[in-house]
C-alpha cells in the first residue's frame, strides 16, 4: 500500500454514519472513510456474525473489542482478541471471519 496525497486529518468515528451489512449469520455495522485508494473502516460485528464470502482483499486489521476468529480457506484458524492484529496481502490466502460474542475492529485496506 502506498499512501500519498492525504493531508493530515483526524476522524471522530462517533460522527461517521454506519451501514449495516448482513452476514451468513448476524450483521456487521461498517463506518467507512475513503482517502484516495486507501479505505479505513471501523467495524462492529454482532454476536453470532459470520462472513458470507471468502475474501481475497488485503487488509491490516486490529481487534479493539471482543473476539474474532479468522479462518483461511485451507482450514487454519486464528483467534484475535483486543490488542491483536493480522495482515494479509491482496490475492493471498482467502479468508473469512466469524465471532461468537461480537467484535469491534479497525481495518485499513
Amino acid at each position: 500500500m502506498q499512501i500519498t496525497q492525504i493531508p493530515f486529518g483526524t476522524t471522530d468515528w462517533a460522527g461517521v454514519t454506519s451501514e449495516r451489512k448482513s452476514g451468513e449469520t448476524g450483521w456487521a455495522d461498517w463506518k467507512v472513510r475513503q482517502f484516495g485508494a486507501v479505505r479505513v473502516r471501523m467495524l462492529e460485528y454482532s454476536p453470532g456474525y459470520k462472513a458470507d464470502h471468502w475474501c481475497t482483499k488485503g487488509h491490516i486489521l486490529l481487534c479493539l473489542e471482543g473476539e474474532l476468529v479468522t479462518e483461511l480457506e485451507d482450514g487454519r484458524e486464528f483467534v484475535l482478541r483486543p490488542g491483536m492484529s493480522y495482515q494479509v496481502a491482496d490475492g493471498a490466502e482467502p479468508h473469512r471471519s466469524y465471532t461468537r460474542s461480537g467484535a469491534k475492529l479497525f481495518v485499513v485496506d
